[in-house]
């Protein structure tokens, strides 16, 4: 019997890495609340899921128990591949999450919220989540923007702790950020967008405002830009926006 300090191989360590975040952003649980149902403490399990520290036999088995799944039998029946770069896990940053664990994130969809310069119209365009290989991690593009010039595309962090998801802008320091509940069953993502509203001259002003991120299969005839509400998609994109807040995914506090 092998003893229960053997270290693991890099691949092994590897692949049960893989399996193991593929279950915990399936059910949605913490890092944290994996540690103590396996008696491990987090910075063990950070370091391994990190690649920082080979798996033991001994932390495997723990790890099996809390999950109640066979990690080694997927390790032993899980075909030989050439690894991938960086693994395809993304930077510790954006959540340490694998490609394969995030997948089901990848896609269009049609992005509604309020539109800041007309009163009771929508803004929609349409935003890309994919994986990207040189960024080892999910980045998100907008297109079909009325205001061309302020498209905006950059990464997209999806910390276990939070359980929320976040598009993130960083152009010199400059931030916007959108953070995101997601539905498993239809798609459907809903939070609060905060960035800068455009006003005369140079003038800047923080604005914050609720948001919906709909899958384009459920909007088979989608529209985009600023739409009124002579628009035939309007109440379907009011109906969402109000969930957001219906629904308490955002929450906005009188001043």
């Amino acid at each position: 019997m092998p003893p229960p300090d053997q270290q693991l191989s890099a691949e092994q360590s590897r692949q049960i890495a893989d399996t193991i975040r593929e279950e915990i952003a399936r059910r949605r649980m913490s890092r944290q609340s994996l540690a103590e149902l396996a008696k491990l403490s987090l910075s063990t399990l950070e370091k391994v899921l990190g690649g920082r520290r080979p798996f033991t036999l001994a932390t495997t088995v723990r790890l099996e128990q809390a999950l109640g799944v066979s990690l080694r039998k997927a390790v032993e029946a899980a075909p030989v591949q050439t690894p991938a770069v960086n693994g395809e896990i993304a930077p510790d940053g954006l959540g340490a999450y694998s490609r394969r664990a995030v997948a089901w994130l990848e896609g269009t969809y049609v992005t509604v919220r309020p539109s800041f310069g007309e009163k009771d119209a929508i803004f929609a365009y349409r935003t890309e989540i994919v994986w990207d290989a040189a960024a080892s991690s999910l980045v998100f593009r907008e297109s079909e923007r009325q205001d061309a010039a302020f498209t905006q595309f950059g990464e997209v962090a999806v910390p276990n702790q939070s359980r929320h998801i976040y598009l993130v802008t960083n152009r010199h320091g400059q931030h916007r950020l959108i953070t995101v509940a997601h539905l498993a069953i239809s798609g459907e993502m809903y939070g609060i967008i905060t960035t800068l509203l455009a006003g005369r001259g140079s003038l800047l002003t923080p604005i914050a405002a609720p948001i919906a991120y709909l899958p384009i299969k459920v909007v088979p005839n989608a529209t985009f830009g600023r739409i009124s509400s002579d628009d035939p998609n309007h109440a379907l994109y009011r109906q969402h926006l109000r969930r957001t807040t219906d629904e308490s995914f955002a929450l906005f506090l009188p001043g």
